[in-house]
């Protein structure tokens, strides 16, 4: 019988488990390391993740996966390395992990492409208005025309609030229109900024000079509805502000009450509260387009988020670094 020089445990559901990771990644997975797996497509009880991953080296988690408690850390000795096939993990892994100096990888780099693609439809769906147009030819009309011009995205000047994973991604996007990119993070260096072709202003000038503002910040205490009453205020007649992020960044009341002037549009895919209750208040504001927190979600990056994680295993398994690493100071600046 083949010895394995890993042990890992698989600490997802089957269903989630076999949507990430593809058939060549389950292949390499398996020939990589001795596997335990979930058996059930229930959420696992802390005593459960315990018993799946007492003694592995290696816990693959994901979506629905129970925190790492210091009860968890505790009952497994062996654990070196937690590796998620999502994205955030500051729910997922408190302080007890850190402190044993677990190391940590994460996929957040598989979604950020899908996630920024979503963000780019929504800015050229909107600029020509096209979904308005499309319900009215539905609805009957022959040749509905819309009251003003669309808008191209070349030369537009584009505000991208945050300058992660997922920002990156748009910025990379909007350069192929040709747009005027300007950021506004804190920490983007601006040795950065220069490599990513961007300008960095504050986010007052963002907010009040850019037609297309788009919110790609993550959830910390800093972010926290970092943008307010007054930052709304200053967003141009007609402009469109679009979070495909976290809704953490955008104070949610003042939002509402700056869409309820329809002075500009907005797109949102991220709330303060999910699924979005059906008696909101956001629902048929003519001014806004809403999806379901849908932005990450495509076929490409579903096998993307395994494939990656299957990569950084081999990684570890020949002590070499890993590529998708995070460590406890990262988190400061990280969703």
């Amino acid at each position: 019988m083949t010895r394995h020089p890993l042990t890992a445990a698989v600490a997802v559901s089957p269903s989630l488990f076999n949507a990430l990771f593809g058939e060549g990644s389950q292949q390499d997975l398996a020939s990589l390391a001795a596997l335990r797996y979930q058996e059930e497509d229930e959420r696992l009880s802390e005593d459960e993740l315990i018993a799946l991953i007492r003694d592995c080296e290696v816990a693959i988690t994901g979506w629905g996966t129970p925190p790492f408690s210091q009860n968890v850390v505790d009952a497994c000795p062996n654990l070196k390395l937690v590796a998620h096939s999502a994205g955030t993990i500051k729910r997922l892994l408190p302080d007890p992990v850190w402190n044993r100096g677990i190391k940590v990888v994460h996929a957040a780099a598989a979604i950020a492409p899908a996630v920024a693609e979503m963000t780019i439809l929504l800015m050229l769906m909107c600029r020509r208005d096209v979904h308005n147009i499309s319900s009215r030819m539905h609805a009957g009309e022959q040749w509905p025309q819309s009251s003003e011009l669309g808008f191209e995205l070349g030369g537009t000047r584009v505000g991208v609030i945050g300058a992660g994973h997922t920002g990156r991604n748009v910025i990379k996007l909007l350069h192929g229109f040709s747009a005027d990119i300007v950021v506004y993070d804190p920490y983007l260096s601006p040795e950065r900024a220069a490599e990513l072709k961007v300008t960095r202003v504050s986010l007052e000038n963002l907010m009040s000079t850019c037609p297309v503002i788009t919110v790609q910040a993550p959830t910390t205490p800093e972010t926290y509805h970092m943008i307010s009453k007054e930052h709304l205020a200053m967003i141009q007649d007609g402009a469109l502000f679009i979070n495909t992020a976290r809704s953490h960044a955008v104070n949610a009341d003042a939002l509402y009450e700056a869409l309820k002037t329809n002075r500009f549009q907005a797109a949102l895919d991220v709330f303060d509260s999910e699924p979005l209750a059906v008696a909101s208040r956001l629902r048929g504001l003519p001014n806004l387009v809403l999806t379901p927190h849908l932005a990450g979600k495509s076929e490409q990056a579903r096998k993307r988020q395994g494939a990656l994680i299957v990569e950084q295993l081999h990684l570890y398994a020949a002590g070499q670094p890993l590529t998708q690493e995070v460590t406890r100071d990262m988190l400061v600046t990280m969703a």
